[in-house]
């Protein structure tokens, strides 16, 4: 989306801005070593909750969002959309096992190889995309039996594993599809025995979901009627790459990894993963983004420099770290009021001048108050009430603004994961919300973009580091495991250090890229016990198969400790099973 000056006169002056922005993400859950996917959440939301989010924009045509897409979710979409129309043009071998459990003739009689999707085939949000299907919910409740006696999926023929995926699928659809595409209401109604030439049907209708888009967000952009912009290629948390003592700037007591005290060459791979995370991005959208949402919206001092020696014109964070950085500079309570939403600039950053001086990047900072309560508060309530009473958190917001024409309500959060919680994948909340928004005589629904041509930025003296959870760095760093993969992690980039210039070609492209899958912050947010105890192990395996695929890539042989897993059991049940966290501690 471009920014032409002439768009500065904005909206009257007695309107306030609401931005949404939707962040999607999705970590490399490819084993190297097999080219497998070993989780399918790439594809699976890619059919359910980035196509609803398109449908809903492409509906609204009075619309207007951020939209932010992580480089290594762009790639991994691609790869789907490739894989299956190789698979139906000519056979090729689908990477993804549950996918390919869906398009086969015959599911493989293997016993763990059953017993592995049932499994996946049981994670799933049972009273919102399960209970409404009486045949889906039978299905259901004997795959629970089936995992308390794994031994009886020996006298089970094909038809129950190929009738459960095959609903799996279905129930994975987006809304606006199941809704609007004969193929998926005709193999709702008929409930069972589904042929291998429907199921193909359905990954064919797969396919067509994922191939167009990338290209449909690509069109509303260029209509304008959406804003894209991009984290880091590989999710990683920035602040901690540049210095990973930055942890302790609002959490003093942290306890921080005893083997390492940095991470080394930081400074360059944070800005190898903006570098290339644009040319991925700009290959996809077919222009450059304006702006940047930092893996979990974590900023520091020199991430914000960095950001804007990079070129981006804005960047977002979380309320705590604006918090964080306004206490202790001597501005006083009374002038804080509305803090939360304006753009800012950070002062460390705009000295300079000539050939070297850069221009600074506005940060706005997410209201968790009302970000919160999409994720956590709503799914639970009817629709139109839903949409009432956040309209009426941001009217009274808008009443209390004492600058409404500077004033920026940013409403940040999770764009995948809070959907399935809803009734109907939140097509009542979210059509309801964009039309109300859209024709609001004191809202003014914008973007980042747009919103920074037109206010004036408050100057911000410091920094925190941060991020849009608690305010800290603490789900990436401080616990006993955690702290235990950035010794493992740390090891491997020095084995890399040890090893990349003696590469050249696609070898150095391989061992670049999968270091950079390795610096994910996916990993670290999951390991700790209080995260479900299938999870923990999922991501433990993932994260040691990531770093041994690097040595191997070197040329080296993976370190023995690899071999064995280093989390604790996880025995945590948060809520929303820990895929979304409230920006602020329960208290």
């Amino acid at each position: 989306m471009s920014i032409e000056k002439s768009s500065t006169t904005g909206p009257s002056p007695d309107k306030v801005r609401v931005v949404l922005c939707w962040h999607m993400h999705q970590p490399s859950y490819v084993n190297p070593a097999s080219g497998d996917y070993e989780l399918p959440w790439t594809y699976l939301h890619g059919i359910k909750d980035y196509t609803d989010m398109a449908a809903h924009l492409e509906a609204n045509p009075q619309a207007r969002a951020v939209v932010n897409f992580s480089p290594i979710l762009i790639e991994q979409i691609e790869d789907y959309a490739e894989q299956i129309k190789g698979f139906l043009a000519s056979g090729e071998r689908l990477r993804d096992p549950l996918l390919n459990a869906l398009a086969q003739p015959v599911i493989s009689a293997d016993p763990e190889h059953r017993r592995s999707i049932l499994e996946q085939c049981r994670r799933i949000n049972r009273p919102r995309l399960v209970d409404p299907y009486p045949q889906y919910r039978q299905l259901m409740e004997f795959a629970d039996l089936l995992d308390q006696q794994p031994t009886m999926l020996r006298y089970l023929d094909e038809s129950f594993h190929e009738d459960l995926v095959t609903w799996y699928h279905l129930a994975w659809l987006g809304e606006t599809v199941r809704g609007s595409e004969p193929l998926a209401k005709r193999l709702i109604e008929k409930g069972h025995g589904y042929s291998v030439h429907e199921r193909r049907e359905l990954l064919a209708l797969i396919g067509e979901q994922l191939s167009g888009l990338l290209p449909r967000y690509r069109k509303l952009a260029e209509q304008g009627r959406v804003e894209l912009s991009m984290t880091p290629y590989g999710h990683p948390i920035l602040p901690l790459l540049q210095d990973l003592q930055s942890a302790l700037e609002a959490w003093p007591d942290a306890p921080m990894p005893e083997q390492v005290t940095a991470y080394p060459g930081g400074e360059e791979r944070a800005r190898w993963h903006l570098e290339h995370g644009r040319e991925v991005f700009e290959r996809a959208f077919g222009q450059a983004p304006h702006g940047c949402w930092p893996s979990e919206g974590a900023l520091s001092e020199p991430t914000v420099r960095l950001l804007s020696e990079c070129g981006f014109k804005w960047a977002a964070s979380g309320s705590g770290v604006l918090e964080n950085s306004l206490n202790g500079n001597g501005v006083e309570e009374q002038q804080r009021n509305g803090h939360w939403h304006r753009a800012y600039i950070f002062q460390g950053e705009a000295s300079g001048a000539g050939e070297n001086s850069v221009e600074p990047t506005r940060c706005f900072f997410r209201d968790d108050g009302l970000s919160d309560a999409i994720g956590f508060v709503y799914s639970d309530w009817h629709g139109d009430d839903a949409v009432a009473n956040l309209v009426v958190k941001l009217e009274e917001i808008a009443v209390a603004s004492k600058d409404p024409g500077n004033t920026v309500i940013s409403i940040i959060m999770d764009g995948e994961n809070a959907w399935e919680h809803y009734p109907a994948n939140g097509y009542y909340f979210l059509s309801g919300l964009y039309e109300k928004l859209s024709e609001h005589p004191r809202l003014h629904l914008t973007t980042f973009a747009e919103a920074i041509e037109q206010v004036e930025p408050i100057a911000l003296d410091r920094l925190v580091a941060g991020s849009w959870v608690y305010g800290t760095l603490s789900t990436w760093i401080g616990e006993v495991d955690k702290n235990r993969a950035w010794e493992l992690l740390v090891a491997a980039k020095q084995a890399y250090d040890s090893q990349i210039d003696k590469l050249e070609g696609p070898a150095r492209d391989r061992a670049e890229r999968q270091l950079a899958i390795c610096e994910s912050s996916d990993w670290f947010w999951w390991f700790g016990d209080y995260n479900p105890p299938d999870v923990v192990r999922d991501f433990d395996h993932l994260f040691r198969i990531q770093l041994a695929a690097l040595y191997q890539c070197l040329g080296l042989e993976p370190p023995q400790e690899l071999d064995h897993r280093f989390t604790h059991i996880g025995t945590g049940s948060p809520q929303m099973g820990g895929v979304m966290r409230q920006g602020r501690l329960e208290s």
